[in-house]
């Protein structure tokens, strides 16, 4: 399908609709931008693919269909980049935690799985910067919970997370510096596992990235219930091995992406332009310090 005709499609309402919130992939046509391509290590060039690792636990982001194969906005991203530098995108999963080890002992290429750019991790991989989301925290029904004075609750989160390794980390201290009790973490190894235990009420909360909860929020059926707002913007990025080489390449395919529109239309497929950029950075998190 060519852009024009997709964007066509989009703008009719027709594509990329989800009934009754049923995934309809993208069929996008994407050109080769030859500049871009230009841009990519020998080595990867010769071999023709693009080794592509996500976490498919993170709907909307990433998730899987009914076959058990990763789907979602970050997904058609991500094989939309390929195609930009004339590469065959070849998925695979991985939990999350294993991602930045996977990418940094070169197992793939590239790894996008909502990602936060942040300074500690940018000492061990380098990030191609494409999108922006916040922290968001979620409850069961009935429940009256504030993120920002949680001490003493039980509250969901993912392995390797950023809410697992900063936000709630550093919550908990501040809860025992003041001398209340400290938040009680649950990890889980992935997002499904984490929003069921605060939909049951097996946990008080749950904390994940602000598209993931909200889409979570809408298909509970009343659930889960948002517990206040979004909050942390940060970036999200593609980790690559730090000094790889294909960071440059990757980044002028996102910008291409972003320029002639294919871009705008992964988002709305989704429902997550708020979180556009009209910029492909990397390693923002420390060039903003």
């Amino acid at each position: 399908m060519a852009l024009a005709t997709a964007l066509a499609l989009v703008l009719s309402g027709c594509a990329p609709v989800h009934p009754e919130g049923k995934y309809v992939p993208l069929e996008l046509s994407v050109a080769v931008d030859s500049s871009a391509a230009a841009l990519v290590p020998a080595d990867v060039a010769a071999r023709g693919t693009l080794n592509i690792a996500t976490d498919a636990t993170y709907e909307p982001n990433e998730y899987k269909d009914d076959e058990g194969l990763p789907i979602g906005w970050e997904i058609d991203l991500a094989k939309a980049i390929a195609m930009k530098l004339g590469l065959e995108p070849v998925v695979s999963q991985a939990t999350f935690d294993n991602i930045i080890p996977s990418v940094v002992g070169k197992k793939f290429d590239i790894g996008i799985s909502s990602f936060v750019d942040n300074p500690e991790r940018e000492k061990i991989v380098d990030f191609v910067n494409y999108f922006l989301a916040g922290n968001m925290w979620a409850t069961g029904k009935g429940k009256n919970v504030d993120p920002n004075n949680a001490c003493g609750l039980s509250v969901a989160v993912v392995i390797g997370s950023t809410q697992a390794l900063v936000e709630l980390p550093e919550k908990s201290k501040a809860c025992v510096k003041a001398g209340k009790p400290p938040i009680q973490i649950m990890k889980f190894d992935d997002n499904g596992q984490a929003l069921s235990a605060a939909a049951m009420g097996r946990a008080d909360a749950v904390t994940a990235d602000s598209p993931v909860t909200l889409h979570s929020i809408k298909k509970s059926k009343g659930k889960l219930v948002a517990a206040g707002e979004v909050f942390d913007v940060s970036p999200y990025g593609i980790v690559l091995a730090k000094n790889s080489g294909l960071a440059p390449a990757i980044q002028a395919a996102v910008q291409s992406l972003i320029d002639d529109g294919t871009y705008q239309i992964i988002l709305e497929s989704e429902g997550v332009q708020e979180g556009a950029i009209t910029t492909a950075t990397t390693n923002i998190a420390t060039k903003k310090g």
